[in-house]
């Protein structure tokens, strides 16, 4: 990596990744609260069990703020069953509803119109909503750039050679802010390669051999390249 300015070995990377796996069409829903609801159940579960969640509750007319506040708890938890932790999730989904009647009118419009500094900490003052799934609703809900960071995130920036100085949340969100144009779909997009690359190759025991970053990679530059 020598000497490389970090905003643009970030932005090689993006390049990289998108040369790889190509545009990942992130986040699959139908409207902005689809989305609100699934960044509070993908917390500890993979998408595909979120997925299923989800459509449980479309089928059971139970995507909308009001349907959550009328239907009772133990129903929501069940609805949404295969998400897991769901007696934890439903009444976060609860709050949530209740946060969103009370203070907007369930008016997602009005809650979008805040800047996101303000925003951000509005959805993080709701019970059981943290910086990765407030940051989520930001960025994909209200189409907003700030920079999402979840634990594959962490692993590859880290295996990179790029852990920033503290290990915060924040630290590894303004490694991003700080090195790439504030832009919705780069933010987006890249937020979504970075998953689909730790699924594939920087898994827990990385596939360095069929990484598309092997080559500026520290992690493979000590430990597998340098092996061949």
């Amino acid at each position: 990596m020598g000497n490389q300015p970090v905003g643009q070995l970030l932005l090689a990377i993006f390049d990289r990744l998108m040369a790889r796996y190509g545009p990942q069409y992130w986040w699959p829903a139908q409207e902005p609260f689809e989305v609100i609801v699934g960044a509070v159940l993908t917390q500890s579960a993979a998408w595909v069990n979120v997925e299923r969640a989800i459509a449980r509750m479309r089928t059971a007319g139970v995507l909308s703020p009001q349907a959550i506040r009328a239907i009772s708890e133990s129903e929501l938890a069940r609805l949404i069953y295969p998400s897991g932790y769901y007696n934890t999730k439903a009444k976060k989904l609860k709050a949530l509803a209740l946060w969103l009647g009370v203070n907007y009118a369930d008016d997602l419009d009005r809650l979008f119109d805040n800047e996101i500094g303000r925003l951000r900490c509005q959805l993080l003052d709701i019970y059981g909503i943290g910086p990765e799934t407030a940051d989520s609703i930001i960025l994909y809900a209200a189409d907003k750039p700030i920079f999402v960071i979840d634990a594959y995130t962490r692993r590859i920036i880290d295996r990179v050679g790029l852990t920033p100085a503290s290990e915060s949340y924040g630290s590894y969100q303004s490694l991003f802010m700080d090195n790439l144009p504030a832009d919705v779909r780069l933010f987006n997009e890249y937020h979504a390669l970075l998953v689909s690359l730790a699924k594939d190759a920087c898994r827990k025991r990385p596939l360095c051999r069929q990484c598309c970053l092997n080559d500026i990679c520290r992690y493979s530059l000590t430990n597998c390249l340098s092996t061949r």
